[in-house]
Parts: structure tokens; C-alpha cells; sequence
């Protein structure tokens, strides 16, 4: 099998986001891998040590996106590619998502690709079917277990987590697949992951490697803003009994006008 695992480089989950002179900045936050996206990794990683094959982990992005990468790496994928065009600067998930397809395409025979449920800093959630979309490949979205596979006769079954419950779907292969955290507690890089990580030499593509023209993002920020300051004011209710407490905190309800 070949399987491809598509990552991004965020912020730590633990950085404040500000604004400073119109732009967006977590500050001295470090960039982590998404992780939402290491539960793909081992679910990629589960996959392969079931049925063989391979697992190449993607990401777009700056150099940045290296230390995305060799987390991937470290954890036990084989290889890495970092796509890295000036195109992708504002980015929205219409033009990563043609940008991850063509990716996909250019390494060939792909038979899954996965994805994490969402990244923790747009939190859009669709890049994965937008991606299936442009392969034209089915997509099995919110995958909290993966119940059978079939390589040979390209075939899967997964378990969705849904609202009402758990839902059963099948799919052929190529499929492009985003999961949740049931999908298992992702494993700790290996020490010996780590030190084959950082000498790993990671390839980059840019967008005339992939044959494909990114289109101008259909959303953009004209504006960004920090949030205007609210003063919060507290105050105590007293009074000699429940009772008088009570009167005292809905006289001050009505005068505040809340109800």
C-alpha cells in the first residue's frame, strides 16, 4: 500500500494570538505539528504495519514546516515532502486542498491519504474533502475507527462519530480519510525516530514542480483587529438573610435591565 499523510505546522495551542500592525503574531509561541494531525500520523503508521506499504508525509508551507515534518518522521513515516511556493502565502483551504491533490498525484498509486479532523489555528475543517473533491477520490470524514481494509480489492470500512452515534461507511480505494482522537492515542517519537528525523534531507516542490496554477484564495482578511478590552466589574450581593440577598440580587437584575 501507499499512503500519504498530510500535516500542518501551528502554533502551540498554549500561544496568545494578538495583532500588531495589522498582522497576526503568537508572539515567541513555538510551531508545532497539528494535533489533530498526529492522529493521522498513527493511523497511517497502524495501517501500514497492518497491511505493508508506505507512508510519505506532506505538508504546505514555509521552511517552517520542516519541524511539522520530522515530527511526522520521528513518529515512523518513511519519508517527507514540503510544498513551498510564494503562492501560498494567504493560502485559504480551496488552494491548499488543489495544492495537497496535485501533491498527491505526483507521487502516484496513492491507495489513502489521510488527514486530521481540523487544524487548531483556522479550524475550517474541509480541507480533506475539499482535497477528496479534487482527486475525485470518496471521502470518509470524522473516521473514529477504521473497521476493515481490503488493498487488494480496494475496498475500506469505517466508523464515523456522529451526533446520534457511531455510523458505518464503506468506501473504494483511493480514499482520502480525516479522523478523530478515537481513532487512538497517537505514539511518542522514538528516540532513534529523532535522530533520523534530523538528518533527514526533505525534498520541496513548488508549484510549477506540481504542474498545477494556484488560483487566487476565494477568502481572504482585508481587515484583522484585536478585540476591543471589556471591563469587567464584580460585584457582591449581602444582605442579613437569604431572603434579602435574593430581593437584593433581582432588584439589581431589573435595574441592569438582564431580564
Amino acid at each position: 500500500m501507499k499512503i500519504v499523510v498530510c500535516v500542518k505546522q501551528v502554533p502551540d495551542t498554549a500561544a496568545k494570538v494578538v495583532v500588531e500592525n495589522g498582522e497576526i503574531t503568537w508572539g515567541d509561541a513555538p510551531l508545532v505539528i497539528n494535533p489533530w494531525d498526529e492522529y493521522a500520523v498513527e493511523t497511517a503508521l497502524l495501517q501500514q504495519e497492518a497491511h505493508g506499504g508506505e507512508v510519505t508525509v506532506i505538508s504546505a508551507g514555509g521552511e517552517e514546516a520542516k519541524e511539522a515534518l520530522k515530527h511526522a518522521l520521528a513518529m515512523g513515516c518513511g519519508s517527507a515532502i514540503l510544498i513551498s511556493d510564494p503562492g501560498l502565502k494567504n493560502a485559504d483551504s480551496l488552494v491548499t486542498s488543489k495544492t495537497l491533490a496535485a501533491a498527491i498525484q505526483k507521487i502516484g498509486d496513492v491507495d489513502l491519504a489521510f488527514f486530521g479532523r481540523q487544524a487548531i489555528d483556522g479550524d475550517v475543517g474541509v480541507t480533506a474533502a475539499q482535497t477528496a473533491r479534487v482527486l475525485g477520490w470518496p471521502s470518509l470524514t470524522l473516521v473514529s475507527a477504521i473497521s476493515a481494509l481490503d488493498a487488494g480489492g480496494g475496498k475500506i470500512q469505517v466508523e464515523r462519530s456522529v451526533e446520534e452515534g457511531r455510523q458505518v461507511v464503506e468506501g473504494r480505494l483511493p480514499a482520502v480519510v480525516s479522523v478523530v482522537k478515537d481513532i487512538g492515542e497517537p505514539r511518542y517519537p522514538s528516540f532513534m525516530g529523532i535522530r533520523k528525523a534530523s538528518r533527514a534531507e526533505i525534498p520541496v516542490w513548488n508549484a510549477g514542480e506540481l504542474g498545477v496554477d494556484l488560483p487566487e484564495p476565494a477568502v481572504t482578511w482585508p481587515e484583522v483587529f484585536n478585540p476591543p478590552k471589556q471591563e469587567v466589574v464584580t460585584e457582591m450581593v449581602s444582605g442579613d438573610s437569604p431572603e434579602a440577598i435574593a430581593n437584593a440580587l433581582a432588584d439589581k437584575i431589573l435595574e441592569e435591565k438582564v431580564l
